[in-house]
Formats: C-alpha cells, sequence, structure tokens
C-alpha cells in the first residue's frame, strides 16, 4: 500500500464546491476532486447555534502537494473561518503512482 492524502471542505453553495474543485485540479494540485451531496451541517457560529445545508467536496492528492492545495482552498473559500480537513490514507500501488502523476506541475 502506499500512501495518498484526502482533503475536505464544506461550502453553501454547489457552484462554489466545482469552483474549489475545477480549480484544485486544473492547478495540479489535485488528481481529482469529488462533489458530495448536500448534508445538513448543525454548528457554533457567532455565539449561537446555526444549521445549513452544505456541498462536500473531497480532493485526492500526493502528500508533497497537500500544502499548496490546502492554501489554494484557503485563498478561494468563501467562509470566513473554512473547514478543511486532511487525511492520510493508504491506497493500492497503482491508484497512488496515478494521483502522484496527475498533480506534477
Amino acid at each position: 500500500m502506499e500512501e495518498i492524502c484526502v482533503v475536505t471542505t464544506v461550502v453553501d453553495e454547489r457552484s462554489a464546491a466545482g469552483g474549489l474543485a475545477d480549480a484544485a485540479v486544473a492547478a495540479r494540485l489535485a488528481a481529482c476532486a469529488q462533489l458530495g451531496g448536500q448534508v445538513d451541517s448543525t454548528y457554533w457560529w457567532q455565539q449561537r447555534v446555526e444549521t445549513n445545508s452544505e456541498w462536500s467536496v473531497q480532493f485526492k492528492t500526493a502528500p508533497d502537494r497537500v500544502g499548496a492545495l490546502v492554501e489554494q482552498i484557503r485563498a478561494n473559500h468563501p467562509y470566513d473561518v473554512p473547514e478543511i480537513l486532511v487525511n492520510r490514507v493508504e491506497s493500492n500501488p497503482d491508484y497512488a503512482a496515478w494521483i502522484h502523476e496527475q498533480t506534477r506541475p
């Protein structure tokens, strides 16, 4: 098994999710990005509990591209405090090699 990284965020509009996904793949910061259907999120914001619908975006990238990907997401994210989660996961070697190849500038 080989290590890859899965970076996840959520946004309030599908178009924003698509824009983040397109930009990351076009810049070769992610080999692919998947948009998840709407989810209902409940959280504390500005001293009260909020519930809103959000779209999730999951990016697959190589470990050495995580920092640049996170910075691009942060710079283009519509939220003041974006959720950006990074998970290092094991993948089959062929898929990990494809991820690595597709994230080369």
